[in-house]
């Protein structure tokens, strides 16, 4: 990741990485087997790192709204702190090189999404968020977010994330907002 957030997608390269890692193209593809794959790598990792952020902030709630408030301004702070780590996830040039090896990231998404479900299902058991399916949820509460992180980070002139984190929750929350709540 160092090698990215210093030098950008241009920099990402197997020879720039191996260089910065002090290690032989042998080594590299011993370990991982491919660029590819280490850049799949590189992308789980920062996934993590969002959703461990996001996991947390989300187990901080009580409520539906202040739940999904969390997520909302927690992903966009997440971005503004870990900038090249969210460019990479959302915009960079890697993301159609590490699509041949989604099922292996999408495990290690799984346990983490398990728990953000199991925190939505109550909530949608008592009516007080939509009863939609989840990957619905997940687009309607990740959707725009990271919709405006992506512009955000492609240097769209009025896209800022302090005004979005003031903005985005309620209407977030008015989208997925249940009968009871």
């Amino acid at each position: 990741m160092a090698v990215y957030a210093e030098g950008g997608p241009e920099r990402f390269t197997l020879t720039a990485v191996v260089e910065a890692g002090g290690v032989s193209v042998g080594s590299l593809y011993h370990h991982f087997g491919s660029f590819d794959v280490l850049a799949a790598e590189v992308w789980s990792r920062c996934m993590a790192d969002l959703l461990d952020h996001l996991g947390a902030a989300l187990r901080a709630t009580r409520t539906a709204r202040t739940g999904i408030r969390a997520l909302v301004v927690g992903y966009l702070r997440w971005a503004a702190e870990h900038r090249a780590q969210a460019h990479f996830l959302l915009v960079s040039p890697y993301a159609g090189h590490v699509l041949p090896h989604a099922e292996r990231m999408r495990a290690g998404k799984a346990e983490r999404m398990e728990a953000m479900a199991a925190w939505f299902a109550p909530h949608v058991a008592a009516g007080r968020i939509q009863d939609l399916p989840p990957a619905l949820i997940e687009m309607l509460v990740i959707g725009p977010v990271a919709e405006t992180v992506r512009r955000w980070l492609a240097g769209v002139p009025g896209i800022d994330l302090d005004e979005a984190a003031r903005l985005l929750p309620d209407r977030v929350w008015q989208s997925v907002r249940g009968p009871d709540s």
